[in-house]
Formats: C-alpha cells, structure tokens, sequence
C-alpha cells in the first residue's frame, strides 16, 4: 500500500459569492480582483474567478493547488476557505471542495 506522500495530491474549492451593493460590472471587478490576488499571494495558489462573469452581483471564484502531502492541501485550503469567508465585501453562500490524489484520476 503506497503511503500519503506518494504521489500528487490535487486540491481545489470553489466559492459562490454574493457581492454587497455593487451596480456595474466595474465596481465587481474592484471587489473580485482585489480577493482573488490576495488568494494567490498570500497562499501561493492557482485562482480566478470562474462563473457569474456577466451578472453585477454574483462571483464564481476557484482556487486549486498542487502538492505532495494530502494534509497540506487540506490546510491550505481551509485558510483559504477561512479568508473568504471573513471578507466584509462578500458574502459567501457555498463552498465545494476535493482533494484526490493524481492515482486517482
């Protein structure tokens, strides 16, 4: 039996948000910009917004990383979860997660 830390383990998350009072497209992308580099710097992670792209008030944002230990993409992935959750500018109506290992695809 291969032990955690053979392999690659591939993780990702993706937010369904609702922005506050937001009336144009601009003003979105002045709130999704901003989270989405803060997710990239501070986790050093792939991330971009990903669905709702035309609607003013909604924002489908994904975030995924690479690594060789499974716990790790969980951790990071619940400090990544943790972030946008606690941003004032959004509210966070759902988030889906997985992680499997590169055997596994």
């Amino acid at each position: 039996m291969s032990s955690d830390r053979d392999g690659m383990w591939v993780g990702w998350i993706s937010f369904d948000l609702l922005l506050g009072d937001v009336h144009s497209l601009k003003q979105k992308r002045s709130i999704v910009r901003p989270l989405v580099s803060d997710l990239r710097r501070l986790f050093a992670v792939s991330a971009a917004e990903t669905t709702h792209l035309d609607v003013h008030r909604r924002a489908g944002v994904g975030v995924s990383l690479v690594a060789a230990d499974s716990q790790h993409v969980a951790d990071v992935l619940d400090r990544v979860e943790d972030l946008v959750a606690r941003r004032p500018e959004v509210e966070l109506l759902s988030a889906q997660r997985r992680v499997i290992r590169s055997d596994d695809l």
